[in-house]
C-alpha cells in the first residue's frame, strides 16, 4: 500500500481528453450510443430536481416490484456457501447444460444434444458471439425494424445491414414476402419474438413461411456449394406470452430448421433476473462449438453459483409455474392498465392508440398529436417533440421507435412496465390525458 502521507498526482486535466477521433479505432468511431441511455439521462435530471416520473423507458425490472424466484435466490446462496466460486467451464457447467436440454424437451418439445448448448453471461454475448461465429465482414444481415440492437452488432462485425421495415398492420413483424429480396444475399436473418420493442409475437403462418424460404434458399446454396443462411432466433421473452397468444419456434414448425437455427434464451426476462447474467444458446453442434471458442476468449461466462442455481430452477417445473402465476399476472396487469387507459383516450378523440398486449414487458403505443401547440406555444412536429413534452408536462418517460431503427416521425413509442408499480401507472394516466387535452390547434 501507498504511504498515507504520499503526494497525490492530479492528472484530471490530462485524462479529460477532448473528443479526438484519431485516438480510437474506426469501429469505436462508427458505434453510436444508446438512444435509451440519452433519454434516461433526461429522466435522472428531472428526478434529481424532485419530479415524479413514471419511467416507462427501461427494459428492466425494479426489484421493489419484481423479485427473482425464491428457489433461485436460495440456490445461489447455497452454492456460495459451498465455495462454488472458481471458474466455470467456458461452455457452461454440465449440470446447467443438461438442465437446459431437459427444460427444452419438457417445455418446448425439442430434444437437443447437450453439445448443442453453450452458456454465457446473458443473451448479449451470445448474440454477439453468433454474429462473430457466422458473419464475415461485408456479409448481409437481415433484421426487422423496429428491433433491438441489431444495427450495432452489424457495425461491430463490419457486415452489411438489410433492415426490413415492418408496420402496424402486421404488428411490426416481418412477412415472408418482405424478406425475399434480400434473402439470396443474406448470411443471417435475425428474429425476436416476443419482440422488443413492440411486445408483439410472430404468427405461426408467418414463421412457417419464413422457414420455408430459408430452407429453399439453403437447398439452392447446398447444390451450388455456397454457405447457408442462418436464423438467429432470440426468444428470451417466450415464457412471457399473455392471453391466447402462442409462442412458436422455427424448429417446431419446420424440424429441418435445426440445421440453421441459433436459439438465444436466458433467465433475465422470464424470471426478473436481469442482473444475474445467465443466458444460453442452442443450435447445430458445429456452430455452437465454434461460438464456444469465441466466447471463451471474450471471458463471457456466467458466474458458477448462478449457473448451478439456474440448473436447479429449470429442473423444478412446479417452482417455475408457481412463480409465473404471480409474476406474469402482475406484468399483464400493468400492460392492460396502460392499454385500457389509452383506448379510453382514443374513444375520447385524442390522437393515441395501442396494440393489445401479447408478450414481453412492452406495449406498443401511438401518440401522434402532430401539428398541435403546447401551452407554451411550441408546435409538436416530431416524435422527439412528443417525448419531451410528455416527460416534462405529464411526468411520463417513453421511448420513440426511432431508437429501434424505425424510420420517420409516425408517433410510435415503446412503453416498458418492468420498473413501475400499478399505482404509479394509475397516477400517470390522468397526467397523460391532461397533457394531451391541453394541446390546441397551431
Amino acid at each position: 500500500m501507498q504511504d498515507p502521507d504520499h503526494e497525490v498526482l492530479d492528472v484530471t486535466q490530462l485524462a479529460r481528453v477532448d473528443n479526438d477521433q484519431s485516438r480510437v479505432s474506426k469501429l469505436a468511431n462508427a458505434l453510436t450510443g444508446s438512444e435509451i441511455l440519452k433519454i434516461a439521462a433526461d429522466i435522472r435530471k428531472l428526478v434529481r430536481d424532485g419530479a415524479d416520473i413514471c419511467n416507462l423507458t427501461v427494459g428492466d425490472f425494479g426489484p421493489q416490484h419484481f423479485r427473482v424466484p425464491g428457489l433461485l435466490r436460495d440456490e445461489i446462496h447455497q452454492a456460495l456457501d459451498r465455495g462454488e466460486t472458481n471458474y466455470p467451464p467456458s461452455n457452461g457447467v454440465l449440470q446447467l447444460r443438461e438442465a437446459i436440454v431437459r427444460f427444452y424437451r419438457r417445455e418446448l418439445g425439442l430434444s437437443y444434444p447437450v453439445e448443442s448448448v453453450v452458456v454465457a453471461s446473458g443473451a448479449r454475448p451470445l448474440i454477439y458471439g453468433s454474429f462473430r461465429t457466422l458473419v464475415d465482414p461485408t456479409d448481409t444481415v437481415i433484421y426487422p425494424a423496429p428491433s433491438w440492437n441489431n444495427n450495432h452488432y452489424i457495425t461491430m462485425v463490419g457486415a452489411r445491414p438489410a433492415p426490413v421495415v415492418c408496420g402496424p398492420e402486421q404488428k411490426f413483424m416481418p412477412s415472408p414476402e418482405a424478406l425475399l429480396d434480400e434473402l439470396p444475399r443474406a448470411r443471417m436473418l435475425c428474429l425476436n419474438s416476443p419482440l422488443n420493442p413492440t411486445g408483439t409475437v410472430i404468427t405461426k403462418a408467418a414463421l412457417e413461411g419464413i422457414c420455408d424460404a430459408i430452407l429453399a434458399e439453403n437447398k439452392r446454396r447446398e447444390q451450388a456449394g455456397e454457405r447457408p443462411v442462418y436464423l438467429l432466433y432470440d426468444h428470451i421473452y417466450w415464457m412471457l406470452c399473455f392471453g391466447q397468444t402462442q409462442h412458436y419456434t422455427p424448429v417446431n414448425v419446420r424440424p429441418q430448421m435445426a440445421r440453421y437455427t441459433i436459439f438465444v434464451d436466458g433467465i433475465s426476462k422470464a424470471f426478473a433476473a436481469t442482473g444475474l447474467r445467465v443466458g444460453w444458446a442452442l443450435g447445430p453442434v458445429d456452430a455452437i462449438k465454434r461460438m464456444t471458442a469465441a466466447l471463451g476468449h471474450f471471458g463471457s461466462w456466467a458466474p458458477r453459483p448462478e449457473q448451478l442455481a439456474v440448473a436447479a430452477l429449470l429442473d423444478n417445473p412446479e417452482a417455475i409455474r408457481s412463480y409465473h402465476a404471480e409474476f406474469k399476472s402482475q406484468v399483464q396487469a400493468r400492460l392492460d392498465l396502460i392499454h385500457d387507459s389509452l383506448q379510453a383516450l382514443k374513444r375520447e378523440g385524442l390522437a393515441v392508440d395501442s396494440i393489445p398486449p401479447m408478450g414481453a414487458i412492452y406495449l406498443t403505443v401511438r401518440i401522434c398529436p402532430f401539428g398541435r401547440k403546447t401551452p407554451d406555444g411550441h408546435v409538436l412536429e416530431t416524435n422527439e417533440d412528443v417525448r419531451k413534452y410528455l416527460l416534462e408536462q405529464a411526468g411520463i418517460g417513453i421511448v420513440p421507435f426511432q431508437a429501434f431503427g424505425y424510420p420517420g416521425n409516425t408517433g410510435w413509442f415503446r412503453m416498458s412496465v418492468g420498473a413501475v408499480g400499478v399505482e404509479q401507472i394509475r397516477q400517470a394516466m390522468p397526467r397523460l390525458a391532461a397533457a394531451l387535452r391541453a394541446l390546441v390547434p397551431a
